[in-house]
């Protein structure tokens, strides 16, 4: 939708300066500056958006402004180039109007020297990013509209697709033949990440997108719950396949090897038939339109589904680990419920089952206590840590001096290549810094930028050729790259890259300023600007990866904590919290933590063993986030549920999950000179713990032993990371 709304706005502002009768240097000027004032917004709410493009506009003409009158002016302009980066990357600090306005400031001064502007030219150019802007306008609130509300729909339906892809994968995994199952696997692991990666943006919309708080609960906890059951579901698969219970770390470390098989299920048997039969109703019940719920052969599958919940409606036959798929499929099967009525509202109960009208009542139970308690949810507010920070702690203010340091660098470098052409080593550094955080993170977008730029001059030499001197074909080329960077945007930098130097190499056959050795000067500038970028960053107060993942690592063992401890209390009859807010925090301080982490498991990386590490200790982490989510999934419903009560055992066991976290919490965020003397404890599974009070391990297939697996798993998982984080383990003293 970005990539649409930016090649509307272009083609837009394209159209109406030709009927204006502009050149073609002022229509290129146009383009670029329609380009900017779309993609620099990142505001979620229409009245910030038209906010920021108001503002964007003055902004733009002072930058073209500056930009034509120190045209020859070489040294002023210079120093203004380094000023205006400074601030448009300090700027930052300000949210995301302040990141726009710095951003359309950078660009559109880079503008003026892409065309080469002049004062004389001023009142065209004002001109042309009066019409650039209001196309801009035009496409974002007209054309290709994005609200809230229209955001937050789609991504339900994403979410919907996902859950359809996971299910089809499960099944797949059911049929595999031992050959085909780690290539299966491979596929569910991708599956279940991104449908965790589409609830984690969805959960970033609902705050804006639903249309009221009680409402954005209520997503909240059926995404979750539906998440959760999905997942829950691949494990159970994976265990009645195997030949002893799967490790949940298996659906979380790539190409980790599938357990050894056990009682397959690839042969055709009632079980296997059965089972194949409900994960299709189950797909069924995922995709099928709103309205087709009033169909009987729906409510007849859905009946059928929830009807597992209860132990008298089982099928018969079937290993305990089968039977535990279809206890799994049933739970899943009363998610799925829950989030259609979530999100279409109520559905027709005319043909409900007994096990259906049950559900039914469960989850009316569960609504009524989200919207008792969710103004418990509304005080809370995100990114503290940014306003704890001040001076050069703070990252903006580091930021601004390193790309500073690197433009300056980068200015005096590109002047002995071009005294023409210097502009790109300054832009390569400036995009090397753009939503990085550490050295290494810089390194690898600096190496992604070069190959991309490479690889782009030659696409640009074969489509200037192509083109030669057919104006509107070449700005339709022009189109489809841009539309193309930006798709492929999330996916590869490398790739938007290759598209962007595509585009500019028509740009400049539009300009009939293009030539092969303006192209070659392209890669060296590039390769220039990115190795300025990196020096920067390693000598203008540098930012260590290892330091920064160390940071995130912290606040991610924190978050876990909280969520354990929180659930826990919860499930040992403590007063109720609001857990799943608590598990989304666990989930986004994570995924920053592995996004920090891929310069250390990138293939450029030097040490291997260091990036097996590093994947090893994500996975754990993924595994132990898992159980963590599904412990606050299930501590939720102890206060209105039949079937969840709380035992004020469990508190006890975890006691040890608890000590372990703050374990490895201590080990990680030490100093060189802090003397820990903290060992991680192991001993006796947390079902034993349980023994000692004479009433013994609940029995198998009820709540209270499986959160009890959660928490063994958990034990088991943090454990885990003693190695990788090099803390001794042994029994409690």
């Amino acid at each position: 939708m970005a990539g649409l709304r930016i090649v509307a706005a272009i083609g837009l502002t394209l159209a109406v300066l030709a009927l204006l009768g502009t050149d073609v240097t002022h229509m290129v000027a146009g383009a670029m500056a329609a380009m900017v004032s779309t993609f620099a917004i990142r505001e979620k709410n229409l009245r910030g958006q038209a906010i920021t493009i108001a503002w964007g506009f003055p902004v733009a003409l002072a930058a073209v402004s500056l930009g034509a009158l120190l045209h020859s002016r070489v040294v002023a302009g210079d120093l203004f180039f380094i000023a205006l980066i400074f601030g448009a990357v300090y700027c930052r600090r300000f949210g995301d109007r302040g990141t726009a306005l710095g951003l359309m400031g950078f660009q559109v001064y880079f503008v003026s020297l892409f065309v080469n502007a002049t004062p004389d030219q001023l009142p065209i150019l004002a001109g042309t990013l009066a019409v650039a802007f209001a196309c801009s306008a035009a496409a974002r609130f007209a054309l290709v509209p994005e609200t809230p509300q229209r955001v937050l729909g789609r991504l339900r339906g994403a979410f919907r697709a996902r859950l359809a892809q996971l299910v089809t994968a499960q099944t797949r995994l059911l049929d595999a033949a031992p050959e085909d199952v780690d290539d299966v696997l491979d596929d569910l692991r991708h599956h279940t990440s991104r449908l965790h990666e589409t609830a984690l943006m969805i959960q970033g919309r609902l705050e804006d997108g639903a249309r009221d708080t009680a409402t954005a609960s209520l997503i909240q906890r059926r995404i979750a719950d539906a998440e959760i059951s999905a997942e829950r579901l691949g494990m159970l698969l994976l265990n009645a396949r195997s030949a002893e219970r799967a490790d949940t770390l298996t659906l979380h470390l790539p190409h980790a090897p599938a357990p050894a098989a056990g009682k397959l299920l690839h042969h055709e048997d009632e079980s296997t038939a059965t089972l194949r039969r409900d994960l299709g109703a189950l797909h069924l019940m995922v995709t099928r339109p709103a309205d087709a719920n009033r169909g009987a052969a729906v409510a007849q599958i859905r009946n059928r589904l929830l009807g597992y919940r209860d132990e008298e409606r089982m099928p018969p036959g079937g290993t305990l680990a089968v039977q535990d798929v279809f206890r799994g499929i049933g739970e899943a099967a009363r998610a799925v419920m829950g989030l259609r009525i979530a999100l279409d509202g109520p559905q027709d109960e005319s043909d409900d089952s007994p096990a259906t009208t049950r559900s039914r009542e469960e989850l009316e139970a569960e609504d009524m206590s989200i919207t008792g308690t969710v103004a418990m949810a509304t005080e809370q507010e995100a990114d503290e840590e940014e306003d704890d920070r001040s001076g050069l702690d703070r990252p903006t203010t580091r930021a601004a001096f390193q790309v500073a340091v690197g433009s300056g660098l980068a200015i005096v470098g590109g002047e002995f290549l071009s005294s023409q052409r210097w502009y790109w080593a300054v832009l390569t550094c400036w995009v090397v810094f753009l939503n990085t955080a550490s050295t290494g993170e810089i390194v690898i977008k600096g190496y992604r930028r070069v190959l991309g730029t490479v690889l782009g001059v030659l696409a640009g030499v074969l489509l200037a050729g192509a083109v030669g001197n057919h104006t509107w074909s070449a700005f339709v080329l022009v189109l489809l790259c841009v539309f193309a960077a930006f798709f492929t945007a999330p996916l590869s930098y490398a790739l938007m890259s290759f598209f962007v130097t595509a585009m500019l190499g028509l740009l400049y056959t539009l300009l009939n300023t293009y030539s092969f050795d303006v192209l070659v000067l392209r890669i060296e500038e590039t390769a220039l600007g990115a190795a300025c970028g990196i020096i920067a960053a390693m000598l203008v107060l540098p930012v260590r990866t290892d330091h920064r993942t160390d940071e995130l690592l912290a606040t991610v063992l924190e978050r876990l904590g909280d969520v354990v401890a929180g659930a826990v209390e919860q499930l040992s009859g403590g007063p109720a919290a609001d857990l799943l807010d608590r598990a989304r925090d666990l989930d986004t301080a994570l995924d920053d933590l592995r996004a920090s982490t891929k310069p250390l498991t990138h293939a450029i990386a030097p040490q291997r063993e260091r990036r097996q590490t590093v994947r090893y200790l994500v996975a754990l982490l993924e595994t132990s986030a898992y159980h963590a989510r599904s412990l606050a999934a299930t501590a939720e419903l102890v206060p209105y549920s039949k079937h969840v009560a709380a035992d004020p055992r469990l508190g006890r066991a975890a006691r040890r999950i608890a000590h372990n976290i703050d374990v490895l919490l201590a080990q990680v965020t030490a100093t060189d000179d802090a003397d820990l003397t903290g060992t991680v404890e192991s001993g006796a599974s947390i079902a034993a713990m349980l023994e000692t009070d004479g009433l013994g391990v609940p029995a198998a297939n009820t709540v209270t032993f499986r959160v009890l697996r959660h928490l063994q798993r958990l034990d088991e998982g943090i454990s885990g990371l003693a190695r990788p984080l090099g803390v001794p383990v042994g029994p409690r003293t």
